[in-house]
């Protein structure tokens, strides 16, 4: 108690010492560190860029690629070896079904098929000769059957060369454009030399693939949008078959639409990008697909409410190449922070951009 009385005499005797206790007694009652200045870590507001949603049309759709391919194609070939004598048709031209296309040399055949002629008419005297004597019982039935089969057998060579004949004439199977022939007069083919192909390309196929998890949503009569390398226009065709299996190696359907090509525009062999509407959606929320954030349990976004930031977790439903449908969520109205998600916690204050620009 003494000491305590003394240190009070001695302030009251000593102004220096009066203001260094007045220092004291402010620095306990702010309780702050030098080089502070008192405000809460994580406070300073995140520029950020954001989007009020609102609903839209949107199409489900189905990528793909895929080949065209001509209506009808066939490599035109020689049934039989010979030498061709004439070519009926001109390169890159369009022919009828059964116009004469290509003539092979015949004469040889036909010297056989005169030959064999002049054999029936004999074999055909020797039995009706034979037939007089076995009606008279001057002539056994065995030797009357030998020369009824000797008869046949001439007309049965005969039918085989008449056969050998008409494949000496090769006819256009049916009506389309004829390519580049690969023969000329006089020279000697086999079976499996090439003379042209002849391709009907109007109308044309589009043969492509899609995942097998669209098994069921499309189908014959399904329409189809596709465009093709170096012509900048929308065709649209329809599928006619689809494969009854799937892939197991690729997991693909593999589906087939045809086109019409009235002025010759598709060439078969060509590369179609193929696109397939499967429903169109009026009411649809869609997001751009950079504010969805992956997390354990699913996907996430931010929201800004009062002016924070706030996370929710999202159920999404159909992709674009940029956009995704958000099912569950969102709602329109909300503001969706769609830049500076890296920075972003829950609660951090946020200034969208145009305001802190």
């Amino acid at each position: 108690m003494h000491h305590i009385i003394s240190f009070s005499m001695y302030l009251r005797s000593n102004p220096f010492a009066q203001m260094l206790s007045i220092s004291f007694v402010l620095l306990g009652c702010t309780g702050n560190q030098p080089g502070t200045t008192g405000k809460p870590a994580g406070a300073v507001p995140v520029t950020v860029t954001m989007q009020v949603l609102k609903p839209g049309e949107v199409e489900q759709k189905i990528l793909s690629t895929g080949t065209l391919l001509a209506n009808e194609e066939v490599e035109l070939r020689c049934e039989i070896p010979g030498r061709i004598t004439t070519i009926y048709f001109e390169e890159g031209s369009s022919v009828h079904e059964g116009e004469l296309m290509v003539k092979i040399d015949d004469q040889e055949l036909q010297a056989q098929l005169k030959k064999l002629l002049v054999e029936e008419q004999e074999a055909h005297d020797d039995v009706y000769r034979k037939q007089k004597l076995l009606e008279l019982k001057a002539l056994s039935q065995e030797e009357f059957d030998k020369t009824a089969n000797q008869l046949a057998m001439v007309q049965a060579d005969i039918e085989l060369k008449r056969s050998q004949l008409a494949k000496t004439e090769i006819f256009a199977p049916f009506t389309g454009q004829v390519g580049l022939r690969q023969v000329s007069r006089g020279e000697y083919i086999s079976p499996s030399t090439t003379i042209a192909w002849l391709q009907q390309v109007d109308p044309v196929k589009i043969e492509f693939t899609i995942p097998e998890k669209y098994n069921g949503m499309v189908h014959k009569g399904t329409p189809i949008n596709f465009t093709v390398t170096g012509n900048n226009q929308l065709f649209t065709g329809k599928i006619y078959a689809l494969e009854p299996k799937i892939d197991p190696s690729t997991r693909n359907i593999t589906l087939r639409a045809i086109c019409p090509n009235p002025l010759k525009k598709l060439m078969p062999g060509a590369f179609a990008r193929v696109e397939i509407v499967l429903q169109t959606l009026s009411d649809a929320l869609m997001i751009p697909s950079e504010a969805i954030i992956p997390t354990i349990n699913g996907e996430k976004v931010f929201i800004c409410k009062d002016g924070k930031a706030r996370s929710v977790m999202i159920h999404t439903g159909i992709r674009t190449e940029r956009e995704v449908q958000v099912l569950d969520g969102l709602a329109p109205g909300d503001s969706l922070i769609t830049s500076g998600l890296l920075q972003l916690r829950e609660e951090m204050p946020v200034i969208p951009k145009t305001q802190a620009e």
